[in-house]
């Protein structure tokens, strides 16, 4: 036994497990990155977390490599959810729902959005910023990337959603953050401990350099890189917000133990226009006409997603059972007949939401006929409420695990997989990716969010093979660079992490970038908390840890 295990065991109530099969499922995420951690500890409350965030502390001068990264559900793709030294399981024990009401719920981080929706649905409310892995992931994860998503077009992102976290800092206590006076904020700062400290020196970062933090806010709808230090402090409404610093943080400034979301209505009906697209040359254009009806949502799959949708059909009985699927297929004949007319090169959903199913009826068919120019080249389906068009959305939303089932040598490889441009720039931006993609001869599918401009492009890759791994960095530069020349940001939802922490400079630029520096350093001047990610990545040390097996 580890001199490490015994330790950690003496101090808390949790498991502790250094076996080499729990150290093998815990050494990789959704992303392309594989750290082996020492220790996988599973703690059985706040209390644990604390004590073990004290030995690190007090440990970490005798033992540099020491450091502490919390997983959940494991979906990160940026690798924010793997670590060397030690991991945090918040999933099996922190796992417990709170109180519930209609305007905001309490929950734990291990919690899994698809069993607090359930109990947020029963009060006719939900958290709206949930992503595509919503049947996966856990809401401590969607807190630590600031999680987004389909409804993110009409509802923001996780950030919006957020009454109040409770943090474990650097010291090894737990701390309340939430919106703050400026009566407040100077109580806070006149504190003579940690708490006080922290407050007081990001209040002094934000207003000393006020005007360029407020720029450097990425001109995009949404946005998951850096830490937004432009939300934090707001000199018209003196409001002073320090849980936008934490929110997309990846766990690297501390650990999230409690959650308190503000939630939403849910919507009363919804219907959904769906066009296959013979052809993408009109595809920017389109996204700005869709966009003038303000539709609630609008998301899109390509080709490759839909081909492996029939390929991998009993896929879906994982999600939606046998009975389920059974369902799907008899609603797939329709479908199968319209590819009949030319396979699509694209599906777009566009949904919108209303009071009555009669409205939406409406809104759907006044959607099509304003797409009367893009005729010659779509075929249609009015599915005018939810139940009908519920087949495409089990494809969107399990896009992503469908690629990451094996499809022949290759794997997914989530490098270029973030995206994000003005909408306005797409008849010109997307031409110009698809040539990249096209120049490293890259099988690429494509899905995402077309109202926000914000694209998954998920090469599969046989990236064990030295030629194909020599793709990435020439590739990512260009990809980033076209990105970056069109005002756009590198991650829309899935965070800097492992794969574009390294680029963060070149995205914000020196200044901006040191202040980024500046905030882990006010918060974890040790680097406890999940190295390697955000602003300690290094290009170099991610291609060393790429997956060797998937």
């Amino acid at each position: 036994m580890s001199t490490l295990k015994t330790a950690i065991q003496s101090i808390i109530k949790g498991d502790v497990d250094d076996s080499p099969e729990t150290k093998e499922n815990f050494s990789h995420d959704a992303s392309m990155f594989e750290l082996r951690p020492e220790l996988v500890v599973a703690p059985k409350d706040s209390a644990d977390i604390q004590a073990i965030v004290q030995y690190v502390g007090e440990n970490k001068a005798k033992n540099p490599h020491l450091s502490l990264t919390v997983r959940s559900g494991g979906t990160c793709m940026s690798g924010g959810a793997i670590n060397d030294s030690i991991v945090l399981d918040v999933s099996k024990y922190l796992n417990k729902i709170g109180t519930i009401t209609k305007t905001a719920g309490n929950t734990q981080p291990g919690v899994y959005y698809r069993d607090f929706e359930k109990q947020t649905l029963k009060h006719g409310v939900l958290m709206p910023s949930y992503p595509a892995s919503r049947d996966l992931c856990t809401v401590g994860g969607m807190v630590a990337n600031n999680a987004g998503g389909e409804r993110s077009l009409q509802y923001g992102k996780t950030e919006e959603f957020i009454e109040s976290i409770k943090v474990i800092l650097r010291d090894g206590k737990e701390y309340e953050m939430k919106k703050l006076t400026k009566k407040q904020l100077d109580k806070k700062m006149a504190q003579k401990d940690l708490e006080g400290n922290i407050y007081k020196q990001v209040y002094k970062l934000c207003e000393e350099n006020y005007d360029a933090i407020r720029n450097a806010r990425p001109h995009v709808s949404k946005d998951s890189t850096g830490y937004h230090l432009w939300d934090v402090w707001d000199r018209e409404t003196e409001i002073f917000d320090i849980t936008r610093l934490v929110v997309g943080s990846q766990g690297t400034l501390g650990i999230v133990t409690d959650i308190t979301f503000r939630l939403t209505p849910a919507p009363k009906h919804s219907g959904t226009l769906v066009m296959f697209l013979r052809s993408t040359h009109d595809l920017g254009d389109l996204i700005n006409k869709v966009m003038t009806h303000d539709p609630a949502t609008f998301e899109g799959f390509d080709n490759y997603t839909l081909l492996l949708s029939f390929k991998l059909f009993f896929f879906f009985h994982k999600q939606i059972g046998w009975w389920g699927t059974i369902k799907l297929g008899f609603q797939l004949i329709p479908v199968a007949l319209k590819l009949t007319r030319g396979f699509p090169q694209m599906v777009l959903l566009i949904e919108f939401q209303a009071d009555t199913e009669e409205e939406v009826a409406q809104k759907v068919h006044n959607m099509r006929q304003d797409m009367k120019e893009f005729k010659h080249e779509s075929v249609f389906e009015e599915d005018e409420n939810e139940a009908k068009s519920r087949k495409f959305w089990i494809m969107r939303r399990s896009s992503f695990n469908l690629l990451r089932q094996k499809v022949h040598d290759k794997h997914t490889a989530p490098f270029m997989d973030d995206l994000i441009v003005p909408p306005s720039t797409l008849p010109k931006f997307l031409p110009e990716i698809r040539r990249v993609i096209k120049k490293y001869k890259l099988f690429a599918t494509i899905a995402g969010h077309m109202g926000d401009g914000n694209f998954h492009i998920i090469p599969l890759m046989n990236i064990e093979k030295p030629k194909e791994k020599a793709k990435l960095e020439p590739a990512m530069h260009e990809i980033n660079d076209i990105v970056l020349k069109y005002g756009g940001s590198l991650s829309g939802e899935h965070n800097d992490g492992m794969i574009r922490g390294p680029f963060l400079k070149d995205m914000y630029g020196p200044e901006v970038f040191g202040y980024f520096k500046r905030v882990k350093e006010i918060f974890d001047p040790e680097n406890i908390f999940n190295p390697h990610k955000k602003t300690d990545a290094k290009w170099r040390y991610s291609m060393d840890h790429l997956r060797e097996k998937f």
